[in-house]
């Protein structure tokens, strides 16, 4: 194996996308005999997962540019990483109840939506991530965060983490347009260099 990929950003990335699966369990396993969530351990077991899996994502990022650890390994499995523990976070509260299948799905289309479409554009240059984007990611994961909470079945905490995830889902409706003009004038900007 490339020795590239075994630096500390990396080993972080692979430990966020490992935690997924219990993640998950977790999640799954804070239910109740009649399949409802019960809010109890194992809910707060997934929410610090959650927290641990974002702060690592944040860790190797910052870890790889001040240590010049930039791989492409880390460039296509970091945003894996992080699709797999926010699209299975909202899949799993819409399964539980917690969250609207039609949020989840609207996000999710346009995360996966967007993320195919800048590997598609690469060849004409790479679309960094926009400072709305940035702002759709953090939006997302204070919303996410709040849902998890077992503080959700309390319908005033449930309207402020409803709140915050409407918000998240603007931005990231408005970001994806961006993304997708953004990508439009990269691929026409080539083609006329290239006439």
């Amino acid at each position: 194996m490339n020795k590239q990929i075994w630096n500390l950003p990396n080993v972080l990335t692979m430990a966020r996308i490992a935690m997924v699966p219990f993640f998950v369990w977790a999640l799954l396993a804070d239910r109740a005999a009649d399949g409802q969530p019960s809010y109890g351990a194992q809910r707060w077991i997934a929410v610090v997962l959650f927290l641990a899996a974002m702060y690592t994502d944040m860790l190797d990022g910052q870890i790889a540019r001040k240590r010049n650890l930039i791989t492409d390994f880390g460039k296509i499995a970091d945003p894996i990483a992080d699709k797999a523990l926010t699209g299975a976070a909202m899949i799993l509260l819409s399964i539980l109840g917690d969250l609207p299948w039609w949020v989840t799905i609207v996000i999710l289309v346009r995360e996966w939506g967007i993320t195919l479409m800048r590997l598609g554009v690469v060849r004409y240059g790479v679309m960094a991530a926009s400072k709305g984007g940035k702002l759709k990611t953090v939006l997302q994961t204070a919303a996410l965060f709040f849902l998890l909470l077992p503080f959700v079945a309390n319908p005033l905490w449930h309207a402020v983490a409803m709140a915050t995830m409407y918000a998240a889902l603007a931005v990231t409706v408005v970001t994806g347009v961006d993304y997708v003009i953004k990508a439009a004038q990269l691929v026409r900007g080539s083609s006329r260099r290239g006439a």
